[in-house]
């Protein structure tokens, strides 16, 4: 059954302008019954009122935020400056004050609806119809809890009862760890981790100073590291699939700043759990948001990408950056990010992972299914444009990803995996620079031609798309490099030929090159233009060109490097197969003695 709230954001959230004008109108009717009546500096609230009556919402706002000096946790004078910035068109400031009334009081439905209509202005309905369904089923687990522990259920009581006993003071750090692992054991469903959260079990934990203190001085002390490592594994029971409870263990500010600091603790247990923690939370999209609105991001990212550094925990670490990663806002982070993980690729070129990968000592140092993800996670961030015209501006960045390729190039087995994740990143920044492009499609074509499995990974990340757009705007060298890719990936792949004929209509390209002066350009275009000749209905299409006129004066010219020759006269020979027609044009031409002439030259140096 859809709650009367609900109905009313969904009617917000209607194309049809006349509904959602209704839903509005009738979101204010109810706003205005559910003033509540405070005392505290009620002049400076009606100041606020009688301004935003008039229109004069510039004045309203200064009065509200007054009176919010003096008292800073009455929730109506933040919904009011809400509804004041909302008509000034300042949503996300609205957001704000929404947020800080739902401080003041989690169940405050105002808050919701002046939260409402600002995603609405944003066009953020779903994230918004969500905080309502989580408010809805948070109050429905708290009436179940309210249930069971009415009912007398043998672990009802005992969360109770344990949850006041750890709330003495001043006992030994042993005495509480005992308690938290007790009480983790009777987290096994739902209720329970409603009636932690309802009794007051984040607080009591939190706000314990012998707690706090063993967290602040966990790895000189076993006991104190046991103290820390039972929380943190508490912490994982009672957030499982409990939305409310996530909610404020990440809000509290305190919490909120331990959490990233955790991740980079001396000591590993610690380290461990609270990894765990994080990535249970990044399973879900209301958990990422936690963490993207509560949590210091550049500790929490730094910490991650150190990771890679500890193979056994790099994976998980990489794994909750990938979760991150599928929340939108990390693309508002991706400059610090970019930062963090070009200095780490800096630090691999020049130490650890040049002594793993290249000199073979010591394998357990790094992990290179870890660093695969890693430059995944930058490869999916760069197909933004924005964000891929700031990778591409980073000189570190792009001279450690270049220096990679190269090191890769160098022994592909022992890198072969980190050169096919890492080809799609350079492949997206080679369209932003001439540079990169020229430097990354050289290494390429150099790699292409070691391996069919490269070439398969290459066709998969789109490198014949990428190659042809390098033909269309690079320099004379990434053309180069460019046409030799894609000579190599059609001489051994039908679906390749298939798809530069698709990109390069009529052969437009790849006919401009047979005019060039370059000779390596030309003969591997010749070669390239051969093998799509193999695709039917390819020729056909090239019946109205002096595209045998071309390829005869190459196949019987007197260029340098006989390759030239040689595939221009390979690639006549599979037009007039794929084309009859061509035939007649060739003996006109008197072709076949010229072929005939070159062949033998060709052969006989």
């Amino acid at each position: 059954m859809v709650s009367p709230l609900a109905s009313l954001i969904q009617d917000m959230n209607s194309d049809d302008p006349t509904v959602q004008e209704k839903a509005v109108l009738e979101t204010e009717k109810r706003l205005q019954f559910m003033e509540e009546d405070q005392e505290e500096d009620q002049s400076l609230k009606e100041q606020g009122n009688e301004a935003f009556v008039k229109g004069d919402f510039e004045t309203a706002i200064v009065r509200y935020s007054e009176g919010l000096e003096k008292l800073k946790d009455m929730k109506v004078l933040y919904t009011n400056r809400a509804q004041a910035y909302i008509k000034l068109g300042d949503y996300q400031k609205a957001l704000v004050d929404c947020d800080w009334a739902l401080k003041c009081d989690e169940k405050y439905t105002k808050a919701y609806f002046h939260m409402g209509k600002a995603h609405l202005a944003l066009k953020n309905y779903g994230r918004y119809l969500n905080q309502v369904d989580l408010r809805e089923r948070a109050d429905l687990q708290e009436k179940e809890a309210r249930a069971l522990l009415d009912s007398g259920k043998n672990t009802a009581v005992t969360t109770k009862n344990l949850l006041e006993t750890l709330s003495k003071p001043n006992q030994i750090p042993l005495f509480y760890a005992g308690g938290i692992e007790i009480l983790t054991e009777m987290m096994q469903d739902c209720a329970e981790r409603t009636l932690f959260r309802t009794h007051n079990g984040f607080s009591i934990i939190s706000d314990n100073k012998v707690i706090r203190r063993c967290f602040s001085t966990a790895g000189t002390d076993a006991v104190e590291e046991t103290v820390c490592v039972s929380v943190l594994k508490l912490w994982q029971a009672v957030c499982r699939d409990n939305e409310e409870n996530q909610r404020l263990l990440v809000m509290d500010p305190d919490r909120g700043r331990l959490l990233p600091s955790l991740l980079a603790s001396e000591v590993p247990a610690v380290r461990q759990q609270s990894l765990a923690l994080l990535l249970q939370l990044t399973q879900t999209e209301n958990g990422r948001s936690l963490i993207f609105s509560h949590l210091d991001l550049t500790r929490l990212l730094e910490a991650l990408v150190s990771f890679l550094d500890f193979p056994d925990k790099a994976s998980t670490a990489m794994g909750l950056l990938t979760g991150l990663a599928l929340e939108e806002r990390l693309a508002g982070e991706w400059r610090t990010l970019l930062e963090i993980i070009a200095g780490f690729l800096t630090c691999c070129l020049r130490t650890r992972f040049l002594l793993v990968h290249f000199q073979k000592r010591d394998p357990k140092v790094t992990s290179p299914s870890a660093l695969c993800q890693c430059i995944a996670i930058m490869g999916d961030l760069s197909a933004e444009p924005a964000a891929r015209k700031h990778m591409a501006a980073c000189e570190e960045f792009e001279e450690a990803c270049l220096g990679l390729m190269a090191r890769c190039e160098e022994d592909m087995d022992l890198s072969r995996d980190v050169m096919y994740t890492l080809l799609g990143l350079m492949m997206n920044l080679c369209l932003q620079t001439p540079l990169v492009s020229e430097r990354a499609a050289g290494i390429l074509s150099r790699t292409l031609s070691s391996s069919l499995k490269i070439v398969e990974e290459a066709l998969r990340a789109g490198v014949v798309k990428k190659m042809i757009k390098f033909l269309k705007t690079g320099g004379q060298m990434a053309s180069r490099y460019a046409v030799k890719s894609l000579a190599i990936c059609t001489n051994s792949y039908h679906e390749a030929r298939e798809e530069v004929i698709r990109l390069d209509k009529k052969f437009s390209i790849l006919m401009k090159l047979l005019h060039s002066e370059d000779e390596v350009l030309v003969g591997n275009a010749a070669l390239c233009l051969g093998n799509c000749m193999e695709v039917p209905g390819a020729a056909s299409s090239l019946l109205k060109t002096d595209l045998v006129q071309v390829l005869l004066k190459l196949a019987g010219g007197d260029a340098q490097q006989t390759a030239v020759q040689l595939n221009a006269g390979i690639a006549l020979g599979k037009l007039c197969t794929a084309e009859p027609r061509f035939v007649a044009q060739l003996r006109e031409l008197h072709g076949i003695e010229i072929l005939n002439s070159t062949m033998k030259y060709i052969k006989d140096p």
